[in-house]
């Protein structure tokens, strides 16, 4: 018998179809995404590898998904997975936002089957498009047999990497997902799935109706002659939380960091990242007697959500900094 797996389809260049097979960068122009069912029916993975049941749940380009997207996703995981016909699930995701939202799933899913999310490079009807081999690898992967079978993986290119280390780094090539300094947790090759490691966190606590109410949360990017006009806009605008993506190590222009004082003193929470993307920033003396909490090896994007989420719970300052270096 043939495992069973779920198969949620949110649109993404996965599902896109372009005007010809050399349509290989601008097929969003026609605004086309294909359904959960067409796309396993043209991937030719139906009654293959696995009994796939097609799950049509959005046709949309992933630079407009929203956190109540990201609720609505996961509540249809946690349904999903109380299904005890179903060993696992796979979504098809947009790469623009993709390593998002596995965060964000991963972060707040308490389930026992894996999640596997992936996408593809280049869209369906593309010439050798990755669509096909992309999701067939995370099929492969969604039915392994796994130590802790609830976690959250993501799948491209055959190398299974981690929700918390995974970035897109690329615009376009076929591998643009990596892992920096950490590298894939596993690979695929034809039917084996072989994984070194686990992904971590499975969950980390965070109910999933906090997704519902997400305060707002900026990243202000560094560069040379950043004047913390950004810093000051976001705090006008109300936001709760500023995420410093700075230079280097992990610090802002000195405009900026006078601008970050005055955020704090007037109630917004800041934690500190790189635009690095890679490694952990400082936690130095300045920033602590600030105020300014270390974003660990998180890059700007993932430790805004997790901000966001830690706000939400209401959680206090010295608790946000306790969940950055813990998780």
């Amino acid at each position: 018998m043939l495992p069973r797996i779920a198969f949620i389809g949110t649109g993404g260049t996965i599902a896109s179809i372009g005007s010809d097979p050399f349509d290989l960068l601008d097929y969003n122009a026609s605004d086309e995404r294909v359904d959960a069912r067409t796309l396993l029916e043209r991937s030719g993975l139906l009654g293959t590898i696995a009994d796939i049941v097609p799950i049509d749940f959005r046709r949309m380009d992933s630079t407009a998904i929203s956190s109540a997207d990201w609720a609505d996703l996961a509540s249809l995981c946690r349904q999903l997975s109380r299904d005890s016909t179903f060993d696992g699930i796979v979504i098809g995701h947009g790469t623009a936002s993709l390593e998002e939202t596995v965060w964000v799933l991963s972060l707040v899913l308490e389930v026992k089957v894996p999640v596997v999310v992936t996408g593809s490079m280049r869209p369906l009807t593309g010439i050798s498009s990755d669509a096909g081999a992309n999701l067939a690898a995370a099929v492969r992967v969604a039915t392994a047999k796994h130590e802790d079978g609830g976690n959250v993986f993501v799948v491209l290119n055959d190398e299974v990497h981690s929700p918390r280390a995974v970035t897109k780094n690329h615009t376009l090539r076929l591998n643009a997902f990596q892992s920096p300094w950490l590298g894939p947790i596993g690979t695929i090759d034809g039917s084996r799935v072989s994984l070194a490691r686990q992904p971590r966190p499975k969950a980390a606590g965070f109910p999933q109706d906090l997704l519902r109410r997400l305060p707002r949360v900026d990243i202000a990017y560094s560069y040379v002659g950043a004047d913390g006009c950004a810093i000051r806009a976001f705090v006008e605008a109300g936001a709760r939380g500023i995420v410093s993506a700075g230079f280097g190590p992990g610090i802002g222009s000195p405009a900026e960091t006078a601008a970050l004082a005055d955020a704090i003193a007037a109630g917004v929470v800041v934690v500190q990242s790189s635009r690095a993307g890679a490694s952990q920033v400082v936690d130095s003396a300045r920033h602590k007697a600030m105020g300014i909490i270390a974003g660990n090896d998180l890059n700007p994007q993932k430790a805004r959500i997790l901000l966001a989420l830690c706000l939400a719970r209401e959680d206090t300052p010295q608790k946000i900094a306790q969940v950055f270096q813990s998780i």
